[in-house]
């Protein structure tokens, strides 16, 4: 029951064809045996390279499609309905090419983003650490410049693609002048002095490798820092913003998948002599949950409208993704009781669907930053 969907133009009914076919054909059927066996699914990260889907947001001089994220993000839903870990990987990976795509050099662009938005190069975006997660200005991964490299050292925590990506946008303390002192490195995954720790054991989302990162002198070319030394907490900030966005979408998506299997079930499902779908109490609960779906959705698509016409959208962001969040976990718990036993074993997805909506409230800044953020915004306002 695919989501409805009014698009700007013919390009991008196309485009969420192409999608589909591709979620339907090469993601869904595999989802639940990657997530099963905590596998991470690179070469689905190679076809949505070779399909274009890697680079929408960018420049087409670099490979991108000059897309709106009005319609980026919806692409990212349909990914994330299918598959949660490669739509949350799209975002991730989109992310990670922010500041080399807006701040880098033109030699670093051309040298580097065709193959990022390719698919031939995957990315993370190191920013947190143990200590600094909510406060990323507190960071501590140190770069010292030594000649023409920087010397890395320090531990960044919790990133995604954490031993699986080829490429790191990593935030790293050039100097002690606090949120000042913060500068940004695009790091090679085969830099020596760089490891990635045995991944974390989640309780959801197991076909997306998260772990620790850890620098122990490595040497970095100095050619490899985008902006200039001070500026990387802006850029991290900035690609937040817009991250946000995307998780919000991957929820919406989750959210979709999940009631997409509610209703299906309770269609399917006969107490009583008749289908539970005409019970009023299930009723109820499905048009709860369609409504929270379609709100998140609007949420997240007008913050996109904003930061496509050059708006100030920081705080819309913000509220997509805690609406967008807490309808998904909201939606993937109702989802379960409307399964009832079914739904809490794993012959069924909405259980995996349950775990992996938790996580969406914490990552991308906890949603009760989010509400600090929104806050904030509306002090400045």
């Amino acid at each position: 029951m695919p989501a409805d969907r009014l698009l700007p133009d013919t390009d991008a009914e196309d485009l969420l064809k192409l999608v589909r076919e591709i979620a339907r054909e090469e993601l869904a059927p595999d989802a639940a045996k990657y997530e099963e066996a905590g596998q991470f699914p690179r070469e689905r990260f190679r076809l949505l390279g070779r399909s274009g889907l890697l680079g929408l947001p960018y420049a087409e001089r670099w490979g991108g499609a000059d897309l709106s994220y009005e319609v980026y993000l919806q692409v990212v839903e349909e990914i994330a309905a299918a598959w949660m870990s490669v739509g949350v990987g799209l975002s991730v990976h989109t992310m990670s090419c922010w500041a080399l795509a807006h701040h880098g050099t033109d030699e670093q662009r051309d040298r580097f983003l065709p193959d990022m938005l390719g698919g031939d190069l995957l990315g993370a975006y190191a920013l947190s650490e143990t200590h600094a997660g909510s406060d990323a200005a507190a960071l501590s991964t140190r770069a010292r410049r030594d000649g023409a490299e920087y010397t890395v050292s320090g531990t960044k925590a919790w990133i995604t693609h954490g031993g699986e990506a080829d490429f790191y946008t990593t935030m790293v303390r050039t100097s002690d002048d606090g949120p000042k002192g913060i500068s940004c490195l695009l790091v090679d995954a085969a830099t020596p002095g760089l490891t990635a720790a045995p991944p974390e054991r989640k309780m959801g989302l197991t076909g997306s490798t998260t772990a620790q990162v850890v620098f122990d002198g490595a040497r970095v070319p100095a050619d490899r820092l985008i902006g200039a030394e001070g500026d990387g907490l802006r850029f991290a900030l900035d690609a937040l913003n817009s991250g946000r966005l995307g998780i919000a979408a991957c929820a919406v998506g989750l959210a979709q998948a999940a009631l997409d299997e509610a209703v299906a079930y309770a269609g399917q499902r006969s107490q009583f002599g008749r289908a539970i779908v005409d019970f009023q109490g299930v009723e109820f609960l499905l048009a709860d949950m369609a409504a929270a779906v379609e709100s998140a959705r609007a949420t997240y698509l007008e913050a996109a409208r904003r930061r496509d016409r050059g708006l100030p959208f920081v705080r819309q962001a913000s509220i997509a993704k805690l609406v967008a969040t807490d309808a998904a976990m909201k939606v993937t718990t109702d989802a379960v009781q409307v399964l009832g036993g079914a739904g809490y074993t794993r012959d069924f997805p909405v259980e995996r669907f349950m775990r992996e909506a938790k996580v969406t409230q914490i990552f991308e800044g906890t949603n009760q930053i989010q509400r600090v953020v929104i806050a904030r915004q509306l002090k400045r306002s």
